[in-house]
């Protein structure tokens, strides 16, 4: 899988409210209600990543979601954590 150009993930990015570049990674927060409704969301993003073969890091703090995705095997970000970051957004919607 061919790693995106900076250019190529800003260019994606601005497509996509709320993530950001963060060094190799795109990341987004999210809010939620409470601990129970971060843990929902996440029950939710699991089956689209197991069905992708492709894994987010993620980070919670009781309300709040860190989502951050990036290809190992590239060594940065490929269009598979786009296409990943927009499913996750899909949920949402």
């Amino acid at each position: 899988m061919k790693k995106l150009t900076e250019k190529e993930i800003r260019e994606e990015l601005n497509k996509m409210k709320g993530w950001s570049l963060k060094g190799n990674v795109i990341e987004k927060t999210f809010l939620f209600h409470d601990f129970k409704e971060a843990v929902n969301f996440l029950n939710k993003v699991q089956p689209i990543a197991d069905s992708m073969n492709h894994h987010p890091d993620v980070c919670i703090y009781y309300n709040k979601v860190i989502v951050q995705l990036t290809t190992h095997d590239a060594g940065g970000i490929t269009d598979l954590d786009v296409e990943l970051a927009k499913k996750i957004d899909e949920l949402l919607t």
